[in-house]
C-alpha cells in the first residue's frame, strides 16, 4: 500500500478516482488490485461515449490468474480511454496510478463523489478484507 496516493479517492471494489476538472475524473484499478490479479495480459475497455451508472460493470481486465470486472464509481460519459493498454496492458501493473489509467469519464452526479472512501478508509477495508 505504500505506492497508494492519498490524494485520490477509492471504492470498495478497488477502483481509484481523481477528479481532474468540473465534473471530469480519470479512473484505474488501484495497486493492490493489480498485485492480486497479476500480470494483466488484456484489458477490454468501455466505449466512448457510453453513458454509464454508478457500480455499472464497464471494463473487463485478464490476467495470467483470472479475469476481473471494473465498474463505474460514477454515473457518467465515457470521455476518453486508455488506448495504450490496447497494445500494452501491462502498464496497469507498472504504473496503475498512471500510466495505467482507464478511462476518464464525465460524471453527472457530483454527490456520488461522496460514497467514495479516503484513502484511509480504504487502507482500513483492504485490512478488513484480508482477514
Amino acid at each position: 500500500m505504500k505506492n497508494t496516493p492519498s490524494v485520490l479517492k477509492y471504492t470498495p471494489t478497488h477502483e481509484w478516482v481523481r477528479v481532474e476538472a468540473e465534473q471530469i475524473a480519470c479512473i484505474g484499478i488501484t495497486e493492490h488490485a493489480q498485485a492480486l490479479l497479476g500480470d494483466i495480459v488484456f484489458v477490454e475497455l468501455p466505449a466512448l461515449q457510453k453513458v454509464v451508472t454508478r457500480r455499472e460493470e464497464i471494463c473487463v481486465l485478464e490476467s495470467v490468474k483470472a479475469a476481473a470486472d471494473v465498474y463505474s464509481p460514477l454515473s457518467g460519459e465515457i470521455i476518453e480511454i486508455n488506448a495504450a493498454l490496447n497494445k500494452s496492458p501491462e502498464l496497469i501493473n507498472k504504473d496503475p496510478y498512471n500510466k495505467g489509467w482507464l478511462f476518464r469519464i464525465k460524471f453527472s452526479d457530483p454527490s456520488e463523489l461522496e460514497n467514495l472512501l479516503s484513502f484511509e478508509l480504504y487502507q482500513q477495508h483492504i485490512a478488513v478484507e484480508m482477514h
